[in-house]
C-alpha cells in the first residue's frame, strides 16, 4: 500500500480462522466462467464470509499468531520449506512442509510497516517505513518527530537458524524502505544488492545526516526522485552500506492524471466535512481534501508540545498551531510545489537478471531499467497512461517479451471494483517488449463488481510455472485472487478466481490478499486480516492436468516474487503433454481430433518402452511433428513439443513424471 494509506488508514479488525461455506462450482472442464458471477452478493464477515471459487481451491486458512491479530499482514517470501509473512507487527515464519497444514516456525515482534520481507540463502530482509518503527523493536513507537531510535530502511535477519532469526544490521534510509527488491549480479558472487523503494517524506537531517528535503533543481544532494542501492557482503552483511542513489527518474514530464469519480469526489468531500465537524485535522492532498489519522497527526502534536517546554497531552492551542500550519506542513513533507513534477520515487521495482532488466513502477510511470550493473541501474525506456493513478509493480513473462505493470489506485484502501469503476482504471497494463520499447497491448482487471465496502484494485502477484504460456495468479485485495491468461498480450482472459465477501458488510475495513504467488505447487496468499491462505489450483477445460503437473516440476529453494527467476522445465512426458493439451485447446495441429489423438497414443506407447525402442518412437514422433509444424497454426507450440521429446531422446531421461 502506498505512503497515503499507511499514513491516514487505521486498522481496526481482528482475523480469526474463515470456515465458510462454498459458493461457485467446484473444477470442472467447461471453458465458459459461472453465470451469473458467484463472486457478486457473497455473504459479508471477517469469521464467516461466504466463498467463491472456480478452478482454485482453499486448502487452508491459518490465522495469523497472538502478537500479530489485528495487524495488517503485507508481503510474502519463501525459503525452502517455510512462507514468510510480513506484519504491520513484524513477521511470521510458516512451515509449510505439508501446504494443508501450516505450522508457525517463529514470530518476530518488530513493530514498522510494512515489514515487506524477501530472503537471499541465509539472510532475511525486513523493509521499515514508518515513523513509529524503533531500531530495538520494542513496541513502544516513537512519537517525536526527531528522535534516534528510530528505523527507517532495512532490517537484517541471519535465519541460518530460521526458528530463532537473528538481527544482524540495519541501513537506515533518508526516505525508509516501503518496498524493496533483492538483485543478484551473475558477475558479483561476494554480494547481493537491495533496491529501496521509499516512497515517505525525507527524514530530517537532524535525526539522518545527509537527507536533503529541497528538489535537485535547488540542492544537488536532494534526497528526492532517487531510490537507494545497498551492497551486501555475503561473508559481513553487518557492513551492508549504500553504494549509489541513482536519479533514475531525472527529465520524466509530469505524468497525464485523471480525476476522481465523481461519487468519490462528493464522499470525499463530505468525510472532510464531518471530521473538521468533529475536530479533527484535514489537508489537500493528492487532488482532494483528505482526513488525517493519528498516525500522522499525533507525532506532530506531541513535537508541538516539546517544542514549548511542556509535557502531557496537547492543548488546544496546540491544536491550532498545528491546524494553521498543517497544509504548508504537508505541501512540504510530500514535495508539493505550484508546478507539477515528474515522479520522485517508486513504489515496486520488480528484476530479471537473466535478461538484464527490470520494470519500476514508479509513481506515474511504469520504466524499464538496464541493470547488468546492479549497482548502478538506469533507465532506458518509459510510459505513462492517463488511465493509471499509481503504477505499483511489475512483472515479465519468462521469455522476458512482455512486461505488465499495476495501477494501486486509492493505495490499496479505495473500492475500485464497483460496478460503476471503469475498467481501465486500478487494473493491469499489459505492454509487449523488444528492443528495450514497451508497446502498450491491453489492460486487465478483475471485473466482478464489488461493495463499496471493499477495498479493490490490483496488487502483488506472480507467474504460475505452465510451460508454452503466459498464466500470472494476482491478488486484487477484498476483490479476491484473479488467475489470468495473458499469452495473448492483447486479449487476457480470467481462468480461475478464489473470493471471500466483504470483512464488514456495513463500513468499510481492512482484509482481502494483500499477495498471491505459486510456490512449489501451491498458491499462498497474505490475506491482510484473516492470516495466511494456502489454495491449490485445479484442472479445467482451461488449465488440464498436465499443465498443472508440468507446472509442480518447477522447484525454487528460495522465491522473492520481485527477484524474477528464469523458469524452465525438465525434459518430462508431462510437459510434452501439457504441451499437446494446448495444441488441441487453440486446435494448432493439423488433422485436429484425430491427430491429437494419435500423439498422445504415440507419446503413451515411447513412455511405455526403454532404451533404444523408447528412443526410436521419440525421435519418429519428432519427425512427424517438424512435418505438422509446417502446417500447424501454432507453430512455435508445435516446435516446443518436438524439442521436449528431442531432449527426451537424447538424454535418456525417464520423463516418468
Amino acid at each position: 500500500m502506498k505512503a497515503f494509506h499507511a499514513l491516514v488508514h487505521v486498522v481496526a479488525v481482528v482475523s480469526l480462522a474463515a470456515c465458510a461455506s462454498s459458493r461457485g462450482g467446484s473444477a470442472n472442464h467447461s471453458t465458459a466462467a459461472p453465470t451469473p458471477d458467484p463472486r457478486v452478493g457473497l455473504r459479508p464477515g471477517l469469521h464467516d464470509a461466504g466463498q467463491a471459487a472456480w478452478n482454485l481451491k482453499l486448502v487452508n486458512n491459518t490465522p495469523p499468531s497472538e502478537q500479530f491479530v489485528g495487524s495488517t499482514n503485507s508481503d510474502l517470501s519463501f525459503y525452502k520449506n517455510y512462507v514468510i509473512q510480513g506484519n504491520y507487527n513484524g513477521f511470521e515464519v510458516w512451515d509449510i512442509s505439508t501446504p494443508a497444514h501450516p505450522t508457525l516456525k517463529a514470530a518476530y515482534f518488530c513493530p514498522a510497516s510494512q515489514s515487506d520481507v524477501s530472503v537471499f540463502q541465509n539472510l532475511l530482509f525486513v523493509s521499515g517505513e514508518g515513523t513509529g518503527g524503533r531500531l530495538d523493536c520494542s513496541a513502544e513507537g516513537v512519537r517525536d518527530s526527531v528522535s534516534h531510535e528510530r528505523l527507517r530502511g532495512i532490517r537484517i535477519f541471519d535465519i541460518t537458524d530460521i526458528a530463532s532469526p537473528k538481527y544482524i544490521a540495519n541501513v537506515q534510509t533518508c526516505r525508509g524502505s516501503h518496498t524493496h527488491t533483492v538483485v543478484i549480479d551473475p558477475n558479483d558472487a561476494a554480494n547481493v544488492y537491495i533496491y529501496v523503494s521509499g516512497s515517505a517524506p525525507v527524514r530530517s537531517p537532524s535525526e539522518l545526516p545527509g537527507c536533503v528535503r529541497q528538489s535537485p533543481d535547488s540542492n544537488p544532494n536532494s534526497s528526492l526522485f532517487r531510490i537507494e542501492v545497498i551492497r551486501v557482503p555475503l561473508a559481513a552483511p553487518q557492513q551492508a552500506a549504500i553504494v549509489s542513489s541513482p536519479r533514475i527518474f531525472d527529465s520524466l514530464a509530469p505524468a497525464p492524471q485523471h480525476s476522481e469519480m465523481q461519487q468519490d469526489r462528493d464522499a470525499a468531500a463530505r468525510a472532510a466535512a464531518e471530521a473538521r465537524a468533529r475536530g479533527g485535522f484535514t489537508a489537500r492532498m493528492f487532488g482532494a481534501e483528505r482526513v488525517l489519522g493519528n498516525r500522522f497527526v499525533t507525532p506532530m502534536l506531541d513535537s508541538l508540545v516539546k517544542a514549548r517546554g511542556g509535557t502531557g497531552a496537547p492543548t488546544a492551542a496546540d491544536s491550532a498551531t498545528l491546524r494553521a500550519n498543517l497544509q504548508g506542513i504537508i505541501d512540504r513533507t510530500f514535495g508539493v510545489t505550484r508546478q507539477r513534477t515528474g515522479p520522485n520515487q517508486c513504489h515496486d521495482i520488480t528484476v530479471y537478471p537473466a535478461i538484464g532488466l527490470a520494470g519500476g513502477a514508479c509513481g506515474g510511470y511504469g520504466l524499464l531499467l538496464d541493470i547488468r550493473d546492479a549497482a548502478h541501474p538506469r533507465r532506458i525506456g518509459a510510459v505513462a497512461d492517463s488511465n493509471f493513478s499509481y503504477w505499483h509493480s511489475a512483472t515479465f513473462n519468462n521469455d522476458g517479451t512482455k512486461v505488465l505493470f499495476t495501477d494501486e489506485w486509492g493505495g490499496g484502501g479505495q473500492p475500485k471494483c464497483r460496478d460503476f469503476d471503469k475498467p481501465e482504471w486500478g487494473a493491469d497494463a499489459i505492454f509487449t517488449l523488444a528492443d528495450g520499447r514497451m508497446t502498450f497491448q491491453s489492460y486487465y482487471k478483475m471485473l466482478a463488481p464489488q461493495t463499496a465496502n471493499e477495498n479493490c484494485v490490483a496488487h502483488n502477484g506472480s507467474l504460475i510455472p505452465i510451460p508454452g504460456r503466459d498464466v500470472m495468479v494476482q491478488s486484487w485485495y477484498q476483490g479476491g485472487i484473479s488467475i489470468f491468461d495473458w499469452t495473448d498480450a492483447a486479449h487476457p482472459k480470467e481462468i480461475a478466481f478464489f473470493d471471500r465477501g466483504p470483512a464488514d458488510g456495513a463500513k468499510p475495513a481492512d482484509g482481502g490478499t494483500w499477495s498471491a504467488y505459486w510456490y512449489n505447487g501451491h498458491i499462498y496468499s497474505s490475506e491482510i486480516a484473516r492470516g495466511l491462505d494456502v489454495l491449490e489450483l485445479a484442472p479445467s477445460g482451461l488449465i488440464s492436468a498436465n499443465e498443472i503437473a508440468a507446472a509442480k516440476l518447477v522447484h525454487f529453494d528460495y522465491f522473492n516474487a520481485q527477484d524474477q527467476p528464469r523458469i524452465t522445465w525438465p525434459a518430462s512426458f508431462v510437459v510434452a503433454r501439457a504441451y499437446v493439451d494446448q495444441l488441441e485447446r487453440s486446435n494448432g495441429l493439423p488433422g485436429g481430433a484425430a491427430r491429437v489423438k494419435a500423439v498422445r497414443q504415440e507419446l503413451d506407447r515411447a513412455e511405455k518402452s526403454q532404451g533404444a525402442a523408447r528412443r526410436d518412437a521419440l525421435r519418429q514422433l519428432t519427425t512427424t511433428l517438424a512435418q505438422d509444424a509446417s502446417r500447424s497454426t501454432d507453430q512455435a507450440k508445435v516446435q516446443k513439443l518436438a524439442g521436449v521429446l528431442t531432449e527426451l531422446a537424447n538424454t535418456g531421461a525417464t520423463g516418468a513424471q
